[in-house]
């Protein structure tokens, strides 16, 4: 295992460091291909720098003599995002990944992880939860440039042999989080009394440990190559059972407002902020089992135990 060396995008970002020191303990060398040079932990053995990702990088030097890949960069989903940044998602996300998997197969990597997202399947469940077998249903522009690097790394191993794999994580929570469950951290924080009592939903979420552990599961695993595979920690939660648990992570207390969902998206969407109401209130679910029952994996971090590391490390971070 010493010899098996992994490439790592993102290895700075959210998921990156998790995920880094994950292999490292696994036996794995990990370079990391980075934008611009930089510090690094002791973890990441080997460094290669790329520049920014896009149709024209040049990745030659970054893939010599590596064994595996795990493409975790992105440029990440922002809500109110401008139309206009359409294009810049399609040349990072889908046309860069499509520049990284073609050289990864021609350079003879074994296997290519493409860390994608649940939103290729769509915004809100009904019903039953997303299974990797429906059809895709992406609503954004992110969406729609993870779900076409998708199919442009499967055209790369079709091409070349490559084995490819293809993991869709929902929302991902863990130490460096931002957007909506931030902004909960911040509310909890604040001991602010929130309507959220009457909301009855559910949401999978997966912490960044348990979603690294798959990851670093699916770089060997037989069963691995070819499928796409949802991930979450498997205990759905409503919103208010979120906060509740967030406010015991940051021990603090929790006041819920019974106000009936849809004059919260009434006032989200004359608030101009419907996108971020619409999460907090609707549903969005993913049927793990095949990971369970194909791969034997199940998720190693409880949802207190994750919530308690992020609060820890809001804490930090505060200070």
């Amino acid at each position: 295992m010493d010899s098996t060396r992994v490439l790592v995008t993102g290895a700075t970002g959210f998921v990156g460091p998790v995920l880094c020191e994950s292999l490292a303990q696994s036996g794995y060398t990990v370079r990391a291909a980075l934008r611009t040079d930089r510090l690094l932990p002791s973890c990441i053995a080997e460094r290669a720098v790329t520049g920014n990702i896009g149709v024209t990088t040049e990745w030659g030097p970054a893939l010599q003599n590596v064994d595996l890949v795990v493409h975790a960069a992105a440029r990440a989903h922002v809500l109110h995002d401008a139309p206009a940044n359409s294009e810049l998602y399609m040349e990072t996300n889908a046309r860069g990944t499509q520049r990284l998997a073609q050289a990864a197969g021609q350079a003879g990597v074994r296997r290519f992880v493409y860390l994608s997202s649940i939103k290729v399947n769509g915004e809100e469940t009904t019903g039953r939860p997303y299974q990797s077998s429906d059809v895709p249903s992406p609503c954004d522009a992110y969406g729609k440039s993870k779900l076409q690097a998708e199919r442009f790394v499967l055209q790369a191993a079709a091409a070349t042999g490559m084995e490819a794999v293809i993991v869709r994580p929902p929302l991902v929570y863990g130490p460096g989080v931002g957007g909506n469950f931030l902004r909960l951290m911040r509310w909890v924080d604040k001991q602010w009394p929130l309507p959220f009592g009457s909301i009855d939903n559910q949401r999978s979420l997966v912490n960044v440990w348990n979603l690294t552990d798959l990851i670093v599961n699916l770089l060997a695993h037989p069963r691995g190559p070819g499928g796409v595979w949802l991930v979450s920690d498997g205990a759905d939660l409503s919103t208010p059972d979120l906060i509740r648990r967030l406010g015991r992570a940051m021990q603090r207390g929790v006041r819920l407002l019974p106000v009936p969902a849809a004059v919260l998206r009434l006032c989200g969407s004359l608030a101009g902020r419907g996108a971020e109401i619409a999460r907090l209130c609707g549903s969005l679910t993913v049927n793990t089992s095949p990971a369970r029952d194909m791969l034997r994996w199940s998720a190693p971090v409880a949802v207190d135990e994750a919530l308690a590391r992020t609060a820890a490390w809001y804490r930090a971070a505060d200070r």
